[in-house]
């Protein structure tokens, strides 16, 4: 008898524990999984079902699990903290555009509706995490359209015109974004970039650049750079004469620390005029096509 009562007792002490587990470390069952109301690994277009999973869910943090999700045109979350929402990606998961697209623009546009200014109301701090973006040569990638504190990370961006795009921001041109570990690859087009900074303030940190005629073009000032690496590929439908690491069109202190231009005609172009703050930065030449 005695026996049996420890069984009992050792039973009883594991299901307890595992409900303990579950409040310590919850699951993805917080999150909405957007899988369970949008079509994964499917040829249909996704893109107005995974709008209205936005619009339908404010405040919460949207999963979408590993797989492809075609959209035929951009998403665009909300920059109204009441109404914004925060973007979660498996790793694998896939962001793929797919026909004409339309007037082109990127996959997915962070505070692209509902344009708002604030960093005190709950909400003001979303972004997107994770995750690959596939504008398949006719869509761009990311673009940060407005709000403060948006932030994107550990994101892959594939086959783009513009791989990421900061637009004039919300508080007063600032954008007041923070961008880390991101890779970009771009579509080998003589107009395409990597990334476009038009808004003020923002820090980007850990990226490589591949596949662009121009890694970064700075377009505004107050702007944090490090470690950033773009790298020029050589293809025929490149225009090499043309192409530049990285170009600063104003003068209004951006900064620009071990940033490192790889093979581009140009590894660092200031507009007439111009200035800017370079430490540790360098242009590296060794394919015998230069």
């Amino acid at each position: 008898m005695h026996m049996k009562r420890s069984i009992i007792f050792l039973s009883l002490s594991l299901l307890a524990c595992v409900g303990c587990s579950r409040r310590v470390n919850p699951s993805f069952d917080a999150m909405v999984i957007a899988s369970d109301y949008v079509k994964v690994n499917s040829s249909e277009d996704v893109a107005d079902a995974i709008q209205k999973l936005i619009d339908d869910n404010p405040n919460r943090t949207l999963y979408f699990p590993d797989g492809v999700y075609n959209l035929s045109h951009p998403v665009m979350t909300p920059a109204d903290p009441t109404k914004s929402v925060h973007l979660v990606m498996g790793n694998f998961a896939t962001f793929k555009a797919i026909g004409e697209w339309g007037d082109g623009g990127a996959l997915v546009h962070l505070g692209g509706k509902d344009p708002f200014n604030t960093i005190r109301v709950n909400g003001s701090n979303y972004g997107l995490e994770g995750g690959i973006f596939d504008g398949s040569g006719v869509a761009d990638g990311i673009s940060i359209d407005s709000g403060r504190e948006t932030k994107v990370m550990k994101v892959s961006i594939k086959n783009t015109h513009i791989g990421l795009h900061i637009k004039y921001g919300a508080n007063s041109g600032s954008s007041d974004s923070d961008i880390e570990d991101v890779n970009i690859v771009g579509n080998d087009q003589a107009n395409s970039i990597g990334v476009l900074i038009e808004g003020y303030v923002n820090t980007l940190t850990n990226m490589r650049i591949a596949s662009v005629n121009v890694g970064v073009m700075i377009m505004s000032g107050g702007n944090n750079l490090k470690n950033i690496h773009p790298l020029y590929i050589f293809a025929d439908s490149q225009d090499y004469e043309s192409s530049c690491g990285f170009v600063v069109t104003r003068d209004t202190n951006n900064w620009l620390d071990y940033c490192y231009s790889d093979q581009f005609c140009t590894g660092f172009k200031l507009g007439k005029g111009v200035g800017a703050n370079l430490t540790d930065c360098f242009a590296w030449w060794y394919n015998g096509n230069v």
